[in-house]
């Protein structure tokens, strides 16, 4: 008898879960996209150029972690995208890289980076002898 009582009580939770689902529209994944919305994107990308190099290994384990360390709980997170190909056949690479840092707050993002500018920019000749180009943006969805 206990474990039909158990069997039902299983069903009836699953039958609830996933008719909140239903309901609302939205899974679980919808849900990551809009924890995004408002948050800041600063994206640093490297342009390609003939002669120019970048060391992908040092700034994925030295660079990135260096600056994600002065956001400190600013950041939500960062990513490391390597370039691949341009989205034209036969055209050159527009990218090598591009990191892209999501925080909270712009204003304690600028404040963060300002002290520690000289020494993220010394760092630059340990991994590319590109000059990168900066976007700062808002995640609207």
């Amino acid at each position: 008898m206990s474990r039909l009582i158990l069997s039902f009580l299983l069903l009836f939770a699953c039958s609830v879960a996933f008719s909140q689902e239903k309901r609302s529209g939205k899974s679980p994944k919808h849900n990551i996209a809009v924890a995004e919305k408002g948050l800041i994107k600063i994206s640093v990308m490297y342009p390609y150029a003939e002669g120019k190099t970048f060391n992908m290994e040092y700034y994925e384990t030295k660079h990135m972690p260096m600056v994600a360390g002065f956001l400190r709980s600013n950041l939500v997170k960062y990513t490391i995208e390597k370039g691949l190909s341009s989205g034209v056949p036969n055209q050159p690479l527009p990218f090598m890289a591009i990191g892209t840092f999501y925080v909270k707050s712009l204003s304690e993002y600028q404040a963060a980076i300002a002290p520690n500018r000289d020494a993220i920019r010394a760092d630059f000749a340990n991994y590319t002898n590109a000059a990168p180009i900066i976007l700062v943006s808002e995640v609207i969805k």
